[in-house]
């Protein structure tokens, strides 16, 4: 057993999970996942799932869960899209979004008090929106263009599926920005400070006992690393050994899977 790995995971009592390419892939569950929770339950530690993709609410997020076999007490699920809403109604109190996202963000967005209008909007609000056709697009870019303040739930380029990649909002944000010259005012999730402060708020842990954990380069591992938790990459989703000596953020550690930290948990 490798006593550097042993020393930084004693050290961590609360774990940030990334979802997609993570603990899952699509709709498939990823082996030992299950295993990584319960070993969390046994030695006392605790995890919130965080993720960056906002084209579903929390609530669907802790129903996929639940339907893999995930139990209390850790259907916790902090998405990029809440950590844009708390953001919005402390920058823009009162003030109306133009929202390019799916009906499960609206809803969610409409339920913490985010006030939305896609006629006369006061700024531009943008997700991770799979039901996006040209006029929708188009209307973005031109609030865009004429000056609006314009937020994005995320960065990610891609998501993972069980068949490939489909390409997330970083997509969009290019589309935009080929259209207008502009890239968001304000991006909230991974690597961005807007949801790792709600996540640190919601768990109660400090950055020092807390572990960053996912399978993309430029969102987890750059997040961890950039607000002083211990970060970990997994090798199931997005990024490769060849990845990670190419790009200069490090992982403080790189596992095959999350039950591979198994071991050094219960040691």
């Amino acid at each position: 057993m490798n006593s550097t790995i042993l020393l930084k995971l004693r050290a961590v009592r609360c774990f940030l999970l990334d979802m997609d390419g993570t603990f899952y892939l699509g709709d498939r569950l990823l082996e030992g996942s299950l295993a990584f929770l319960s070993a969390l339950r046994r030695t006392g530690r605790q995890a919130l799932f965080l993720t960056n993709n906002s084209s579903q609410n929390s609530q669907a997020y802790v129903q996929k869960l639940r339907r893999m076999g995930v139990t209390e007490p850790f259907l916790r699920v902090y998405t990029s899209g809440q950590a844009a809403g708390r953001y919005v109604l402390d920058a823009f109190p009162g003030k109306r979004a133009f929202l390019l996202g799916n009906e499960p963000l609206r809803l969610e967005l409409e339920e913490m008090g985010v006030p939305l209008d896609d006629k006369s909007p006061d700024y531009v609000l943008a997700g991770f929106d799979t039901t996006l056709d040209y006029a929708k697009l188009s209307r973005a870019c031109e609030l865009v263009r004429a000056g609006l303040p314009y937020i994005a739930t995320h960065p990610d380029r891609n998501c993972p599926t069980e068949t490939g990649f489909i390409p997330d909002i970083g997509a969009i944000i290019a589309f935009i920005d080929a259209s207008t010259g502009r890239q968001p005012d304000t991006i909230i999730g991974k690597p961005y400070r807007g949801i790792v402060d709600g996540a640190l708020a919601l768990t109660g842990s400090s950055a020092a006992e807390t572990a960053m954990v996912g399978d993309r380069l430029y969102t987890d591992i750059v997040t961890g690393v950039n607000f002083g938790m211990t970060s970990i990459l997994v090798l199931t989703g997005e990024a490769s050994p060849e990845d990670v000596e190419r790009f200069p953020t490090k992982p403080h550690l790189i596992f095959d899977r999350l039950s591979d930290m198994i071991p050094y948990l219960e040691a």
